[in-house]
C-alpha cells in the first residue's frame, strides 16, 4: 500500500507560508512526501515536484517509477522555453494543452517530471532545464551522475 504523507501544496496568497522560506519562485511548498521511504539524488527523503500543473508518472506531484513507468519519469526539472522548444521539435509538445488528458500545457518555470534519458539527451544539446535536486528521484542515477545533475541544479529554498 502507499502511504503519501504530504503533497506539494500552494501557499496562501498572503505567503505566510512562505515567511520561513519554505516556498519556491511560484508559491509553492516543497513538503516531504515519505512514500515507501523513496529517496532522491541526494540522499534524503523525496519532496513533490509539482502539483500545478500535477505532474509524475502516477500524477500524484512525485518524481517517482515504478514497473509500468517505461520512460522512467524521475527528474524534477523547472522547464525553460528553450526545452520546451526542444522538445516539441522532437514530437513531445509539452506547451500546448490537452483538455481531453486534463493536461493544461507547461509554461517557462513550471515544475516537471521528466525521463531521465530524455534530460540527459537535452543536456547533451544544451537545452537541459534546471533541476531540482531534492524532488529528483535518486533512480535517476542510473542514467545521469550526481555531478552533473547538481551542476544543473537550481537552489530551491
Amino acid at each position: 500500500m502507499l502511504i503519501l504523507m504530504t503533497l506539494l501544496t500552494a501557499c496562501a496568497d498572503d505567503h505566510t507560508e512562505c515567511a520561513s522560506g519554505a516556498c519556491d519562485s511560484r508559491g509553492h511548498s516543497h513538503e516531504v512526501a515519505a512514500v515507501n521511504g523513496e529517496r532522491n539524488v541526494v540522499e534524503s527523503p523525496l519532496v513533490s515536484c509539482s502539483t500545478s500543473p500535477m505532474t509524475g508518472f502516477y500524477r500524484d506531484g512525485l518524481c517517482r517509477t515504478g514497473p509500468e513507468d517505461r520512460g522512467v519519469h524521475v527528474v524534477c526539472a523547472q522547464v525553460t522555453e528553450a526545452f520546451l522548444a526542444d522538445t516539441a521539435s522532437r514530437g513531445n509538445d509539452l506547451s500546448t494543452p490537452a483538455p481531453q488528458f486534463g493536461f493544461p500545457g507547461l509554461n517557462p518555470g513550471d515544475g516537471w517530471c521528466l525521463c531521465a534519458a530524455r534530460w540527459e539527451e537535452a543536456r547533451q544539446g544544451g537545452v537541459a532545464p534546471p533541476v531540482i535536486l531534492q524532488a529528483t528521484s535518486a533512480a535517476a542515477l542510473t542514467v545521469v551522475s550526481r555531478e552533473v545533475l547538481t551542476e544543473h541544479a537550481v537552489v530551491t529554498p
